[in-house]
């Protein structure tokens, strides 16, 4: 099999939200998106002291389009306007199909709020194809027990598998999209090699440590773009480190997003609004 060449390694931007420290590395004005992956904001790490105001992220809408969160220290409480609530903590997972239309919110749990703790949490938006922008909402939240994983290198290598599948193993979410999804911590030394389709596009973000990609160094806050010439990507990690890595066939579709909807036309973005306005979104209960 043919090795993947490196197109380029970004840096993340630095975009604080209110007193939450923020790092964006998609999109950037170099690489608007990795179709289908729309963006990825990196939340933390930070402390938050007792008695703090938690995450800054109230009522708001989403059309035509997915979130996957991923807790990687604290806890996050969601709530939306399909009657779902739940409060995932570190290691889990929470994925919103946001589809026709929901509101929700995302705040630190009750508890954190009261003793505070380390935060820090990613967020990845992902593009729905326009067969199923209009699609049913849908939200599950996992806790990192009910998320399958898989040891490799001796045991230096952890894989949580979070979408799709890896080597014939189902992962614990399967979205109506050929998405694959996985963080995946190393220890120093820990070696991996990954088999990726050649028509996928890669997303690989470093949350944290140095790993060598192909021969490069890769560091934490760092997203690594790659040519679609080859089917493996050779790793391994030169201090603890956890990588996001995820995979998928792009749509290949027109992408117009406006604040919180993703659609294929500006006009269904002005018929999002409007039927937010409307109330077709659901009612919000507090």
């Amino acid at each position: 099999m043919n090795a993947r060449t490196i197109k380029h390694i970004h840096d993340a931007r630095d975009i604080p939200m209110d007193n939450l420290i923020t790092y964006s590395p998609l999109p950037l004005p170099a690489l608007p998106m990795v179709d289908p992956f729309l963006l990825l904001n990196h939340h933390g790490p930070q402390h938050y002291p007792p008695h703090n105001r938690g995450l800054p992220f109230g009522p708001h809408p989403h059309r035509g389009m997915e979130t996957v969160t991923f807790i990687i220290e604290g806890d996050i409480m969601h709530k939306d306007s399909g009657g779902h609530k739940s409060v995932v903590r570190a290691g889990g997972v929470q994925w919103m199909t946001a589809g026709r239309g929901v509101i929700h919110s995302e705040n630190s749990s009750d508890e954190f709020l009261k003793h505070g703790g380390n935060m820090e949490i990613l967020q990845l938006w992902v593009n729905l194809p326009a067969r199923a922008k209009m699609a049913e909402p849908f939200y599950k939240g996992l806790q990192t027990e009910e998320i399958p994983a898989v040891e490799s290198d001796g045991g230096k290598v952890r894989t949580a598998l979070i979408a799709g599948a890896w080597d014939g193993r189902a992962a614990a979410f399967q979205p109506g999209t050929d998405i694959s999804l996985n963080t995946i911590e190393f220890q120093p030394q820990g070696q991996l090699t990954i088999n990726v389709p050649p028509i996928h596009n890669v997303l690989f973000y470093v949350i944290r440590g140095t790993l060598l990609v192909q021969g490069q160094t890769a560091t934490e806050r760092q997203l690594v773009e790659f040519d679609n010439n080859g089917e493996t990507i050779s790793i391994e990690a030169q201090t603890d480190s956890i990588l996001l890595f995820g995979h998928a066939q792009p749509f290949h579709e027109s992408v117009v997003a406006h604040g919180p909807f993703v659609m294929n036309t500006h006009e269904e973005i002005a018929q999002a609004y409007d039927d937010y306005r409307r109330g077709k979104f659901g009612t919000w209960r507090e």
